[in-house]
């Protein structure tokens, strides 16, 4: 607990926390608040409702890397003000909208997102040096746990007591209160000059990682290291949004529908603890076995039939999910250069957010086509499946840097061999570095 604690200690860290899990917080419920206006506010169908929050998740998926490309030319706070002000005027708008107009709105309104939780991302790899970012993104992946837990189930209860329409007014006030206050704060999203992470500084970890120039940076860094992470950023997402289905079809088969919320929180809370504890080892571990021991232990999670076994078996997918998810915040923030970070985590984003909104379908397929059961095991091979992808892009970029560095040296001149290149005066300079003229 002595990392959390130094973490936490640093400047404008713990306040970043908080106003950003206000507004992770508001985001993770705006599709509940959605689903809401539409069923009870204009008296439409759930698959209506479904329509407008596959609007939202698609602008989403698509506003991440752009609004993280100009974050990145930009800074974050003329972004974070100008979405917090969009996102005020959706909402604000939504009670008063028709249904075709929200459907529009909803594309917009996810295309200008408070990028609330890239920035914080951004934040935090600027601010921890490569021992601590572990316990950091660990922090970080328990915030997301928490708001998925609190946001949700804040507006089913709130829609029990008011209308629709004042429950988007409050949620676009939390999102735009979030918004704004990061603003305010403005955390740095890149470590100073001359500030040193393990002994280096940040400009020799970019270079390290081939950022030569901005336009070879540009061109170089999205490499099979990106794309393995990116892969299974969708993987773990895929998996997850498997699982919330399958829940729900178990427990309906077994009429224990009722209970689907302690089975939630179950998961949630199994979750929050594996992230404390991730982030409290020693070391870390490779993103593609979190990843696949995910998948391995959500497989057999169908075979419980009722609510109480249910909760037992899906506190081993509970516990790894918070871990696998800050590891691939991890690994995007090191493999990523420091001018392209918020488009990177921009990609990560819409990566997990395509991720969720496939794992549902494909799982909701299998359910149909077989048991419930079936979905946890469709949603546990999707998560091995991105694990083992994962994997041999690693092995494949690792094996690409070694062939480089041994090219390398062989191409490069000897430092240690003694010149025997005649000097301008005519006698060779023993132990003299080979010279090279002008253009070679």
């Amino acid at each position: 607990m002595t990392g959390y604690r130094r973490i936490l200690a640093l400047p404008g860290m713990a306040s970043l926390l908080g106003v950003s899990f206000l507004a992770r917080t508001a985001v993770t419920a705006a599709v509940m608040a959605l689903t809401m206006q539409v069923v009870r506010g204009l008296n439409m169908s759930y698959g209506s409702a479904g329509a407008v929050a596959a609007a939202l998740t698609t602008g989403l998926a698509l506003g991440g890397p752009l609004l993280g490309r100009v974050i990145d030319r930009r800074g974050p706070r003329a972004v974070l003000l100008v979405t917090a002000l969009v996102q005020a005027l959706f909402w604000l708008s939504v009670p008063v909208l028709p249904y075709t107009a929200l459907l529009g709105a909803a594309l917009g309104a996810g295309l200008l997102m408070v990028p609330a939780q890239s920035v914080t991302r951004q934040a935090i790899a600027a601010a921890t040096t490569p021992v601590q970012r572990r316990a950091a993104f660990a922090l970080e992946s328990v915030q997301g746990e928490l708001s998925y837990m609190v946001g949700p189930a804040a507006v089913i209860l709130c829609a029990a007591h008011v209308s629709p329409g004042a429950v988007a007014w409050g949620l676009g006030a939390a999102i735009a209160v979030g918004g704004t206050g990061i603003a305010l704060l403005d955390p740095p999203l890149r470590a100073e000059a001359g500030t040193v992470h393990e002994g280096r500084a940040e400009a020799e970890v970019v270079a390290e990682a081939g950022a030569a120039g901005p336009r070879r940076a540009r061109r170089a860094w999205p490499g099979a290291g990106m794309i393995a992470v990116l892969t299974m950023a969708f993987g773990v997402t895929t998996l997850l949004g498997g699982v919330d289905l399958a829940v729900v079809a178990t427990l309906q088969e077994a009429g224990q529908v009722s209970w689907a919320a302690a089975v939630v929180a179950v998961l949630g809370t199994s979750s929050v603890v594996g992230g404390l504890v991730y982030g409290a080892l020693s070391r870390s571990l490779p993103t593609w076995l979190l990843l696949g021991l995910l998948g391995l232990v959500t497989i057999p999670v169908g075979l419980a039939h009722d609510w109480p076994w249910l909760c037992v078996a899906a506190a081993g997918t509970g516990f790894l999910t918070a871990p696998t998810l800050s590891a691939v915040a991890d690994a995007v923030s090191r493999l990523a250069p420091a001018g392209g970070r918020g488009e990177a985590m921009g990609l990560q984003s819409s990566a997990q957010s395509a991720g969720f909104a496939l794992g549902s379908p494909v799982v909701g397929v299998a359910i149909d086509a077989s048991a419930p059961a079936g979905g946890f095991a469709v949603a546990g091979l999707a998560g091995l499946a991105a694990a083992l992808t994962g994997w041999l892009l690693s092995r494949r970029r690792v094996a690409g840097s070694s062939r480089r560095r041994v090219a390398g040296s062989c191409l490069s001149p000897d430092r240690t061999a003694p010149s025997t290149r005649p000097s301008p005066g005519g006698r060779g300079v023993p132990g003299a570095r080979r010279a090279t003229g002008p253009g070679r």
